[in-house]
């Protein structure tokens, strides 16, 4: 079904192939580019909120470091400690009159010194407090001068923050407090309690007051970037307060649920972020970031949807711009396609329509200089080629006649060839001249076996027929000093089959380089028997002759190179020895073909080795002969 969409012609192809990877890739880029710049988008502005609630966070932590350094001074500075051992046990301090122990000077110097401390404190504390034990006699210092009623220590004591800070282990934070001391209403505060120690043993002789003005968190966040629907919060110990408008407002926890996000989000170790649930449903974004050295502060920010909106919706412009941009390269890509590859291709096609039609002119115009020009030069090759062969057809049409001639008078030369050596075996006969009949015979068969058939393969019976009048004739010339030898194994190795003229180079070796040079009489014995190759049963056959024997590099020079064909007849230099190794190695593989081993001055021994196999004669209508 999907078949009948397809295009049929090339162009057809090009352009929808082009259309489908152009829109491939506009859906790939804008998927990877939208998921990209979304995951970009969120992770900048939790790493920008995170930053800010930073630095905010490391401003407090700077001031709080201070202000509780100055907290534990005032309960541990010896002077202090005199002062609260000295006044533990009066009601109050005496007038000039009846200062006879010299208490208001201790109570004076011990004001200035809490007064010199707390000016170069930090400016966030509003108000110190240094009370003995019946609150009737304490030292009181604060940032207004005006805001400092005598009955602050007893107006403290019964807070009811007051015995849990008193009596906590540590520094203890019930959050922001309202000020109930001054007669106008001021910024709420942080107060802390904690007790003075006697320096000689663990009785408590007074208790240290330090009030933290709200304008701690407030004069850092006066500039502090907050979306309209972004909610900041700042935890002190249990409590949550929502900054808004300049102002704190103490609320219960914003969110229901909260899934914690990957840390890879955050810039700093400590920062988390989480996945909230609002109490309206709606999921945001927290990123909630520790007062550092203050157990239970942190401050916290759910991040704006609408900024991450607004910074996604211009991201989206941005993607779209760039899908725009990928459409029009595909257009083009389509336009320089069909202007580059078409226009050759319709007028190659142009071309082969004429060829078609009989027009072989060439047209130099369709070699470009690219793939197209490539077939453009084929073409006009094929045409000047096709040109060409008709020509020729035409003179192989004037020659077919002669040839007819030419082969029907080829036939009656080898039949004149085998009557005229007929006639001369029986003039022979008739002379008593035997040798000569023999000789005349067994070059007939010879000749014969070379002429005929074309088969490359032969049973061992007949190959051996033919080394038998190779060698009757070589008797001759040799006048009765050579001879040969047969030993066949077993009757059935006579139907193995063999490569034609395989042992007779190897015969011819051995009468003209082995025994011949050797200047007297000399024996050949050819063996064939069975053997095993790589469990498989193959056929061995050894020519041995007592000749002079040959060294190792003329045993390579034979196995490798031609050698000296000079006294060898045409027919028979090109089936050499190496040919003959080469044919059986061809065939049947580097395992099997011909080995030689010889000693100089004694014998020389070729081994042909080939796999054992019956050869099928093919059965002749008729019987040859002379």
């Amino acid at each position: 079904m999907w078949k009948t969409f397809i295009p049929r012609t090339i162009r057809g192809k090009i352009m929808l192939l082009t259309a489908a990877i152009t829109l491939l890739i506009t859906v790939l880029t804008t998927t990877v580019c939208f998921s990209v710049f979304q995951s970009f988008l969120r992770k900048n502005q939790i790493q920008s909120t995170e930053f800010s609630l930073q630095v905010v966070s490391n401003n407090i932590a700077a001031d709080m470091k201070d202000i509780i350094f100055f907290s534990k001074w005032c309960f541990s500075n010896d002077t202090i400690l005199d002062y609260l051992e000295t006044f533990k046990n009066q009601d109050k301090l005496p007038t000039i009159s009846k200062d006879t122990d010299n208490l208001r000077p201790v109570a004076l110097a011990t004001h200035s010194r809490l007064k010199e401390e707390y000016y170069r404190a930090n400016e966030y504390m509003s108000r110190v407090i240094i009370s003995s034990n019946n609150i009737n006699n304490f030292l009181q210092v604060s940032a207004a001068a005006n805001d400092s009623p005598s009955y602050s220590a007893r107006a403290i004591n019964q807070e009811s923050f007051f015995n849990r800070l008193y009596e906590a282990n540590d520094f203890l934070w019930v959050g922001l407090v309202k000020d109930t001391l001054p007669k106008t209403s001021r910024e709420p505060y942080i107060p802390i309690v904690r007790p003075a120690y006697n320096r000689f043993d663990s009785e408590i002789i007074g208790w240290a007051y330090v009030e933290i003005s709200s304008r701690l968190f407030t004069d850092y966040l006066s500039a502090y970037p907050l979306p309209s629907d972004s909610m900041l919060f700042i935890t002190l110990g249990e409590k949550i307060y929502e900054f808004h408008a300049g102002e704190w407002r103490e609320i219960q926890k914003p969110y229901t649920s909260e899934v914690k996000l990957a840390e890879s989000n955050a810039l700093s170790k400590g920062t988390q972020v989480l996945s909230v649930t609002m109490k309206d449903g709606e999921k945001r974004i927290l990123v909630e970031r520790p007062v550092e050295g203050m157990e239970g502060w942190s401050l916290s920010q759910v991040l704006s949807e609408q900024q991450f909106s607004q910074q996604k919706y211009l991201y989206t412009l941005l993607i779209m711009g760039i899908c725009f941009a990928i459409v029009s390269l595909g257009v083009l890509l389509v336009f320089l396609l069909n202007r580059i590859i078409m226009e050759p291709i319709h007028k190659l096609s142009r071309k082969i329509d004429g060829i078609s039609a009989g027009d072989f002119s060439l047209d130099r115009s369709m070699e470009w200089d690219h793939e197209l020009g490539q077939v453009g030069r084929g073409i006009n090759n094929m045409s000047e080629n096709i040109a060409t062969l008709m020509e020729k057809r035409v003179d192989d049409e004037k020659q077919k006649k002669d040839l007819e001639y030419q082969i029907l008078q080829s036939q009656i030369n080898p039949h004149f060839l085998y009557n005229t050596l007929n006639s001369i075996k029986w003039m022979a006969t008739i002379q008593n001249a035997g040798g000569i009949a023999d000789m005349i015979t067994a070059l007939a068969r010879l000749l014969k076996n070379i002429s005929k058939g074309t088969a490359s393969m032969i049973s061992l019976k007949e190959e051996l027929a033919l080394v038998k009048d190779y060698f009757l004739i070589q008797q001759y010339r040799y006048g009765g000093s050579v001879a040969i030898e047969y030993s066949i194994e077993s009757e059935d190795l006579y139907d193995c089959e063999i490569h034609r003229f395989t042992l007779q180079p190897i015969i011819e070796n051995a009468l003209f380089h082995g025994i011949e040079p050797k200047g007297r009489a000399g024996t050949i014995v050819v063996t064939a028997e069975t053997a095993m190759v790589s469990s498989q049963k193959a056929l061995k056959i050894t020519v041995r002759d007592n000749g002079i024997g040959m060294s190792q590099d003329t045993i390579d020079k034979i196995l490798h190179e031609d050698g000296d064909t000079q006294n060898k007849t045409e027919f028979f230099r090109h089936v050499g020895i190496n040919n003959v190794n080469k044919r059986i190695q061809h065939d049947f593989g580097p395992e099997y073909g011909i080995t030689i081993t010889s000693q100089p001055g004694e014998f020389t021994a070729m081994t042909i080795l080939r796999p054992y196999v019956v050869h099928l004669e093919n059965t002749s209508s008729g019987k040859e002969g002379l």
